[in-house]
């Protein structure tokens, strides 16, 4: 337990990697508000936290301004993160990356505090470089399918570092790669989620292109201590930081591990076409996260799955 108490905001706080961190963050003490329009997270991720008496929640759309009283630190997680998800209102995934960061960087500078933003490994695009640094500027289709949340991830740093330069407001940029474990959502439309259903429900797993594509995939428990090391880290050093796994895998790799360990499935494999500038590659260089914060994930991808497939069969066949 922290020796000091921190009020600590989640925007975000419902979804996927919002619940980990709140949990995390409540566990360790600290005072924690919640804030979510639940468009993609859920209010069942909400019920998980309800037993500590440090815990609140609001529904509440970061697009709207709000102020819920004095806070000491921020993470921004508030954005839908699938491709499926933030392709289904596009403007909306805007709106929230700019004007919700907007809204929070308001509160950080209104209070002094510290300011998170978790971008993605998106900004980087189809990379032409391999594996991805932090000071690739990408290759991003502006104009296209994704450009929604790739640039709109893209504006969210640029108005984060302009806060720290104009106002001084404490920031610190995580772009984050493939995330998967337990509370994720069974329809968010990811890969991991995706071929794990596909699998304990017996239909195909699907796969785009040839499969030969690759990802790096690292378990939440991992990226939620980066989070908290990167939030303590110094003023100075606002990144941004890649947190990913720098193990790279092919997608057709991953489908057959998730079969191997889910050996009571009769899924066979089909292909589809690639969807409009899917990645081919994309592998993180953790380098500065190693120098910096001491960083670099422990959870090996088999280990992960067995825990997150545990958590999908109990989710979808109990």
């Amino acid at each position: 337990m922290n020796l000091t108490t921190k009020k600590i905001l989640v925007a975000g706080g419902a979804g996927f990697i919002g619940v980990h961190l709140c949990k995390r963050l409540l566990t360790d003490g600290h005072q924690v508000i919640s804030v979510d329009n639940l468009s993609t997270g859920t209010s069942a991720n909400v019920k998980l936290l309800t037993t500590f008496t440090n815990f609140r929640f609001y529904h509440q759309d970061i697009i709207e301004p709000f102020d819920f009283g004095y806070i000491d630190e921020i993470y921004n997680l508030a954005c839908p993160a699938s491709p499926s998800k933030y392709q289904k209102n596009p403007i909306n995934t805007l709106r929230t990356s700019i004007w919700g960061t907007y809204n929070l960087l308001q509160l950080a500078r209104k209070y002094q505090a510290k300011f998170l933003l978790a971008s993605t490994s998106e900004v980087y695009g189809n990379p032409l470089v391999h594996p991805q640094t932090e000071n690739y500027w990408g290759n991003v289709n502006p104009i296209g399918v994704r450009a929604c949340y790739d640039e709109g991830k893209r504006a969210a740093e640029a108005l984060t570092m302009d806060f720290y330069r104009e106002y001084g407001v404490e920031v610190k940029i995580a772009r984050i790669f493939n995330t998967y474990g337990p509370y994720m959502d069974p329809q968010d439309g990811r890969v991991i989620s995706n071929f794990i259903t596909q699998a304990l429900l017996n239909q195909p797993l699907t796969i785009y292109g040839s499969g030969e594509q690759t990802r790096s995939f690292q378990y939440i428990d991992d990226l939620v201590q980066g989070l908290l090391l990167m939030m303590a880290s110094s003023k100075e050093f606002t990144g941004p930081v890649n947190f990913g796994n720098p193990v790279e895998f092919k997608v057709l790799d991953l489908a057959r591990l998730i079969l191997k360990l889910i050996p009571k499935s009769k899924s066979t494999l089909i292909y589809k076409p690639l969807p409009p500038d899917d990645p081919v590659q994309r592998r993180p260089d953790i380098s500065l996260a190693q120098e910096k914060l001491a960083w670099q994930p422990k959870i090996f991808l088999e280990e992960g799955l067995i825990k997150t497939i545990a958590y999908f069969e109990q989710k979808l066949l109990s």
